[in-house]
């Protein structure tokens, strides 16, 4: 998955933090609806709180298994700001919370490959 060189390039600039579409357009060589595809095929995890989801801002998080079960029965996972409940068998998301807040209603959680 990592293999292509626009999405480590991506994965690079997206290292310290959510960024803008314009801005990694300005920084990698590629035309928008390439670029599109290569973002589709990471599925970043989370777009960034407030109103920045409206502009593309995309937000990447490594999350580590705490060890605790959440209320769903899942796994919690944590970490960067980020908290869920994985289900290990489908992968199904859920009780996802940003920063201690739960997301906005029609945003998604997804997991890479990895």
């Amino acid at each position: 998955m990592l293999g292509h060189p626009v999405r480590i390039r991506v994965l690079e600039l997206l290292q310290n933090g959510p960024r803008p579409v314009r801005e990694l357009l300005a920084e990698i060589d590629i035309e928008p609806s390439n670029l599109s595809q290569q973002l589709a095929v990471l599925r970043p995890g989370l777009a960034e709180p407030g109103d920045s989801a409206r502009r593309g801002v995309l937000r990447t998080a490594v999350v580590e298994a705490t060890g605790d079960f959440g209320a769903s029965g899942y796994p919690r996972y944590a970490g960067e700001g980020v908290q869920a409940d994985i289900d290990p068998l489908t992968r199904t998301v859920e009780a996802v919370t940003l920063d201690g807040a739960e997301l906005p209603y029609g945003w998604v959680a997804q997991l890479a490959e990895g």
